[in-house]
C-alpha cells in the first residue's frame, strides 16, 4: 500500500500548481491531505475523485481555514470525522476511514494539528489539542491498527529542522511540544508506543517537508520536518520505502510517500 500525505495550503491553490496532475502518476492507494481551506461546494465534483481514488473530507466551519481530506482506492467500512471535541471538530482536523475485515481492524487517518505560530492564544489551543488527542490515540491503539498521516506542526529533534538553535523558543520546537512527541513514541506505560515511520526508514539529516516562504528557505533547504506517518508498531514494521517529493512545489509543504507491505 502506497500512502501519501500532503499539506496543500489550499486545495484549489495546489490544484493550480499541478498537484492533481502529479497525483495519478504516483499510483497511490491512499492520500491524506491537510489545510484544504475549502468547503463542500468548492470540492464536490472537482477534487473529490481522481482515477481510482475517492475522497472524503472534514471541513472547518470557518471558510478558507484548516480542513482535512482522505482519498482511498477502497471504500471504507466506516467513516469517522472529528475527535469529539467541539472546539477542534469545528476546525475540521480529523478524518478516519476504517477498513475492517474478519480478524483485522484497520484505520487510515488524515489529521491537521493546530499551529501556534500566530500568537499565545493559538499556542494554548495547540496545547489543548495535544492534551485531547493523546488519550484518544491511546484508546484507538488499544482497539485497532492504524496509520495516521498529519501535519503535526512540531519538529521532534534537532535533526528535524535546519536552524534548531534559533528556534528553541518558537512554536513548533518548544520543549513541551517535543516532549509530547517523545512520549507519543515511547514504549511501555510511560508512552503511547506509536512509531515515527519515516525515521525508521531514513535517519539522515536535512529531510524536511516544510519551508518558510520568507527569503530563500526552499532554495537553500532551510526547512522543518513537520509532516508525519504515525503508526501502530505492527503496521510500522511493514514500511519499506519513503520519499519526500521536492521536484515541484505544490504548497509550502512537500508530499511525503511511504510504501507499506500490505493491502487494504
Amino acid at each position: 500500500m502506497r500512502f501519501i500525505t500532503a499539506n496543500l495550503n489550499g486545495i484549489r491553490s495546489a490544484a493550480t500548481k499541478g498537484f492533481f496532475d502529479w497525483l495519478p502518476q504516483q499510483q497511490a492507494d491512499a492520500v491524506g491531505v491537510q489545510e484544504v481551506k475549502a468547503q463542500h461546494v468548492d470540492v464536490d465534483g472537482k477534487f473529490c475523485t481522481h482515477e481510482k481514488l475517492k475522497g472524503h473530507f472534514h471541513y472547518a466551519q470557518k471558510k478558507g481555514y484548516s480542513g482535512v481530506g482522505l482519498f482511498t482506492n477502497e471504500e471504507p467500512s466506516e467513516l469517522v470525522t472529528g475527535i469529539g471535541v467541539e472546539e477542534f471538530d469545528n476546525e475540521g482536523r480529523w478524518i478516519e476511514k476504517r477498513f475492517d475485515k474478519p480478524g483485522r481492524k484497520l484505520s487510515l487517518i488524515s489529521c491537521y494539528f493546530p499551529s501556534g505560530s500566530s500568537g499565545p492564544e493559538r499556542q494554548e489551543a495547540k496545547f489543548r489539542f495535544l492534551a485531547e488527542i493523546y488519550p484518544r490515540l491511546l484508546e484507538l491503539k488499544a482497539q485497532r491498527e492504524f496509520i495516521l498521516v498529519a501535519d503535526v506542526n512540531i519538529a521532534h529533534k534537532e535533526i528535524d529542522l535546519k536552524n534548531w538553535k534559533g528556534n528553541m523558543k518558537n512554536s513548533g520546537f518548544l520543549p513541551e511540544e517535543r516532549a509530547w512527541l517523545t512520549k507519543l513514541f515511547a514504549d511501555g506505560k510511560d508512552g503511547a508506543g506509536l512509531v515515527d515511520v519515516f525515521r525508521t526508514l531514513n535517519d539522515k539529516p536535512e529531510q524536511y517537508t516544510w519551508w518558510s516562504n520568507r527569503g530563500q528557505a526552499y532554495a537553500k533547504n532551510v526547512g522543518w520536518r513537520l509532516d508525519y506517518h504515525l503508526a501502530t508498531p505492527g503496521l510500522a514494521a511493514l514500511a519499506k520505502r519513503e520519499h519526500i517529493y521536492t521536484e515541484k512545489k505544490f504548497s509550502d509543504h512537500a508530499p511525503l510517500t511511504i510504501d507499506y507491505d500490505f493491502k487494504l
